[in-house]
């Protein structure tokens, strides 16, 4: 069976793991890596032995498809024109600034029969598989998600660099349509929010609570799920995690059983699986977009908050 080639347009801290994924992937065929810094691109592209532009235009006619790991404010631009040319496309998240500009690249998708997965990366995270078979109807759920401070990611507040993993998922477990929203943050590093809370409620009464910095001292990427008699631990980077149950008015605990591997390789297989055999991605645009709605309406708050204390 022929390979599918593929491109990278970005070569920046995400764009180098998208480039030897698709290096490592035996039905892939990587035809070259596409960044304005020529230097770094040239770096990039002479370890994995394949071509590189700095005008991602030569690279299109090359490929089927494309990961495009650019800054989130050219991801419309630059996703109207891939997709404008026929080029399936996984674009980082978030999907772009605005909901408008979503909506554009979903329509466009759809209209060209093409598809179209944000890199929601957190779905395909062993440790959120493994919750599946035990999901049965939550209550409360609650998510931390602690970085320590990195200039990249900063074009945009921690809303929609970290967060945006967090409301992508609860959204996915919790399927309900939201009543409220209520959130709050400060800018501490950067000229956007660098910490936030921001509590949901949904209309089937389960309440989400979540929690994110970039500038902590220490790394967590942790979520807990409490349903009836339950209560689930997970834990994103140790790719772990503890179901407690009571029964007979005791309470016991148990690891649950998954198999560790990388998220980003479980994810650029899905996409190319996804491309190959004509199939929904498990994170579409349309779940893109969703997410973005609702960082959104969250970072509309914390703005609104913020105003009115200067005011």
């Amino acid at each position: 069976m022929e390979k599918l080639k593929v491109g990278v347009i970005g070569i920046g801290h995400l764009g180098k793991h998208h480039t030897r994924v698709y290096h490592e992937l035996e039905d892939v065929e990587l035809v070259g890596v596409s960044d304005l810094d020529e230097k770094l691109a040239s770096k990039v592209a002479k370890k994995f032995n394949v071509s590189v532009y700095t005008d991602f235009n030569e690279l299109l006619p090359l490929v089927d498809a494309v990961s495009l790991v650019t800054p989130t404010p050219t991801h419309h631009e630059l996703g109207k024109k891939l997709l404008s040319a026929g080029k399936h496309l996984l674009i980082e998240k978030p999907i772009t600034e605005s909901a408008e500009q979503a909506k554009e690249l979903v329509e466009l998708a759809a209209k060209k029969d093409l598809v179209l997965q944000v890199g929601h990366i957190e779905r395909f995270n062993p440790a959120i598989r493994a919750l599946y078979p035990l999901l049965d109807d939550p209550r409360f759920i609650e998510s931390h998600r602690l970085a320590p401070y990195q200039p990249r990611g900063t074009d945009v507040g921690v809303v929609l660099d970290l967060m945006i993993h967090d409301i992508d998922i609860i959204l996915h477990l919790v399927r309900s349509p939201i009543k409220l929203i209520q959130a709050v943050g400060v800018d501490v590093l950067t000229q956007h929010e660098d910490i936030a809370n921001v509590r949901i409620e949904f209309e089937n009464k389960c309440v989400a609570n979540i929690s994110v910095s970039r500038v902590s001292y220490k790394e967590m990427r942790k979520i807990r799920l409490f349903q009836r008699d339950c209560y689930i631990s997970l834990d994103y980077k140790k790719q772990d995690g503890v179901i407690y149950l009571r029964k007979e008015g005791k309470i016991t605990n148990k690891s649950i059983p998954l198999e560790k591997d990388e998220p980003l390789v479980l994810e650029l297989k899905s996409f190319v699986e996804c491309v190959v055999e004509q199939k929904d991605p498990l994170v579409s645009g349309e779940h893109g977009k969703r997410a973005l709605d609702v960082g959104m309406e969250i970072v509309r708050q914390i703005q609104e908050v913020r105003q009115n204390a200067l005011s």
